[in-house]
């Protein structure tokens, strides 16, 4: 299986070398050159533990790692740093099957692949004889940055650099990152957005004289953001590991569909439910859930993808995004995987903010349904579902709830549906416990952390007890325009 780039035909590499490299030359995304089909039926992945689901999906994209390779790799991911065995437990409440995908180290989504990450990469550096020690770096819109540095810490011949908007994350998702511990991890706040955060950090790989400046001290780049293939290659694997549990459960039937709806930000977890679905496995309407950074749901709805507007913090910030990086890998797929037609589109992106889709390519987007939530919607839900079932969702999960009710409203369609919940609710204790009742408001935030353990009965995460009382170890803050003389400093290239 070889990976070709998004803005560049002649451009082909391995999976380790994808891995490697994080992004493409001229910020092109790597892609596999086909989707493999599923070689295992479903009546025997039924049976199979996470890490053994993992395998069988993973060998069919990372084709160059062997087999002894790959499971070490997973072995060493999905450990006792999830805090149940089933990894990714499938929860039903009311009509709805909540894919609980955050109980990892970090109590996000993002420890599903940030886990194994840093395995396949340091796999990957020995198997293409890389001397350099590699530099991650990444934009974080809140959960990708400790996940990121978690995963990494500590983690030999590897230097972390996390960049995230000062005033965009929660005070939770703050904490946790301004709390790591690690020689080799370094986070800086900007002040600025995270779409600004994400362009400083996609100059800095695509800036040949860095590139030159780093390798001279022993450096180079790498990322852990989703336009990594690594990490949406393991982002794949839980959906048809879901999958397989509603087979076993006896909640669906062989062969029957399953809609998914995901909450969406830079569009790499629902870009992992449709290469599933291109895999073979079973998946009717992808629900692309946006919040009031509506984005998405208007270029679903229209075919223009137009970022310019209001930029908006809103209880979701994962989400505050208005450059959906992995919609690029959608838009060559359905550019007929042409490179140039894709390239002319981000090229238009880049220039003026837009670019249009042809109908012939809005028509192979019939799997995908876009819709958004408002703040109000997304706290109604939160509320509702709680009073009405003690379940309590964090405010992503929210999102997509409040857009799967909008959707089965509209549409009628009674297919079971697979709700994907990116985060704890007490990665978002104040939002969450406002929804709630508004009266919290007034309380301090551990004072919730509490008060959420009482109502949830679920109990506070080892993730937050840690923080309460750790000294912050990261006091940066920085300019949009300084942010590679941040990186340059830290590294000690003069």
């Amino acid at each position: 299986m070889l990976y070709v780039s998004t803005r560049n035909a002649d451009e082909k590499v391995t999976a380790s070398q994808a891995v490697l490299k994080g992004l493409a030359e001229n910020g092109g995304l790597f892609v596999p050159e086909q989707i493999p089909a599923l070689d295992v039926p479903m009546d025997k992945l039924k049976n199979m533990t996470y890490q053994e689901t993992a395998y069988e999906v993973m060998k069919l994209f990372l084709t160059d790692y062997t087999e002894e390779e790959l499971k070490n790799c997973i072995r060493n991911a999905y450990d006792t740093k999830f805090d149940t065995s089933e990894i990714a437990p499938l929860v039903n409440v009311q009509d709805a099957y909540y894919l609980e995908l955050f109980h990892g180290a970090t109590i996000a989504f993002k420890d599903m692949a940030l886990s194994i990450l840093p395995h396949l990469l340091i796999t990957a550096a020995r198997k293409n004889q890389v001397k350099n020690d590699i530099v991650i770096l990444t934009a974080t819109s809140g959960d990708t940055g400790k996940a990121a540095l978690a995963g990494f810490a500590e983690v030999e011949g590897t230097k972390i650099i996390v960049f995230y908007p000062k005033d965009g994350v929660s005070p939770i998702q703050q904490k946790q990152m301004v709390t790591q511990k690690g020689d080799n991890t370094f986070v800086v706040g900007i002040r600025g957005n995270f779409d600004q955060a994400q362009t400083g950090v996609k100059q800095m790989f695509s800036d040949p004289v860095l590139a030159k400046e780093m390798g001279t001290t022993g450096y180079q780049f790498s990322s852990a953001n989703s336009i990594n293939i690594g990490r949406l290659v393991p982002q794949i694997v839980y959906y048809v590991y879901a999958y397989a549990k509603m087979l076993k459960s006896g909640a669906i039937e062989k062969g029957e569909t399953v809609n998914v709806a995901v909450p969406t930000g830079n569009f790499g977890n629902i870009l992992a439910a449709f290469y599933a679905k291109n895999m073979g496995v079973p998946l009717g309407k992808l629900l692309c859930a946006s919040n009031e950074n509506k984005v998405l749901y208007d270029f679903f709805t229209t075919g223009t993808y137009d970022k310019n507007r209001e930029f908006i913090l809103t209880s979701s910030p994962s989400m505050d995004i208005l450059i959906s990086s992995n919609l690029e890998r959608l838009i060559y797929r359905i550019a007929g995987n042409n490179a140039h037609k894709n390239q002319e589109l981000m090229k238009s992106l880049q220039e003026t903010g837009a670019y249009t889709i042809s109908g012939e390519m809005k028509e192979q987007l019939a799997s995908f349904y876009g819709n958004y939530a408002s703040e109000k919607e997304t706290a109604e839900v939160i509320r509702e579902i709680y009073q009405e079932t003690g379940y309590i969702m964090d405010t992503h999960t929210a999102v997509a709830a409040a857009v799967y009710k909008k959707y089965q409203k509209e549409t009628g369609d009674t297919a079971r549906t697979v709700i994907v919940s990116t985060a704890s609710p007490y990665k978002f204790t104040r939002s969450v416990m406002t929804a709630i009742d508004e009266t919290y408001d007034s309380r301090p935030d551990f004072e919730l952390v509490d008060e959420l353990e009482v109502l949830s009965k679920v109990k506070v995460p080892q993730a937050i007890e840690e923080i309460r009382t750790a000294p912050v170890l990261h006091e940066t803050v920085c300019e949009v325009d300084q942010m590679q003389s941040v990186v340059k400093q830290f590294l000690n290239i003069k």
